[in-house]
């Protein structure tokens, strides 16, 4: 069952897409005061799209061959731009990587990556909501620019293009 937590969760996160963000099917998500504390991260943004799922394990070859059983996904090589995740490609043009711990410390972690056109005003926005700024924005050279946040005790990802 440990070994098929990661699917189930990205499974139930792939079923939930696309999320929108409009008024008209957005609910709020409403703190202690019953106001909400979460705003539109971009507003230009009509839609929540992940740019790139990310699956930190101690055993890649079982999660790959899992989803490659499963869904004919291709992973690639090791691709160390992205910390030796192998990489396959989801609808849309986005990338789901699975990697082993970078560090000793860096427990298995699934953290979606959203898409946004402005990442600092997006930390921005996050900070606003009491997020923690794990990490901040980093341009990763062919890829993107990404950063990450620490929000109601799970990590969160963004992605700029």
């Amino acid at each position: 069952m440990s070994r098929m937590f990661p699917l189930l969760v990205i499974c139930l996160a792939a079923s939930a897409l696309p999320l929108r963000s409009d008024s008209e099917s957005r609910q709020p998500c409403a703190g202690k005061s019953g106001q909400s504390r979460v705003s539109s991260i971009s507003r230009s943004d009509t839609a929540m799209q992940i740019q790139y799922l990310e699956i930190v394990t101690h055993d890649v070859d079982a999660v790959c061959a899992a989803y490659s059983a499963m869904f004919g996904a291709q992973f690639g090589k090791p691709d160390a731009g992205l910390g030796n995740a192998r990489t396959a490609a989801l609808p849309g043009g986005a990338l789901v990587g699975v990697r082993a711990p970078l560090r000793e410390s860096e427990e298995p972690v699934v953290r979606p990556y959203w898409l946004v056109g402005d990442i600092e005003a997006a930390l921005a926005k996050a900070a606003e909501s009491g997020a923690v700024i794990a990490h901040p924005a980093l341009k990763i050279p062919g890829q993107g620019t990404f950063a990450i946040y620490i929000q109601g005790g799970i990590q969160h990802g963004l992605w700029q293009r």
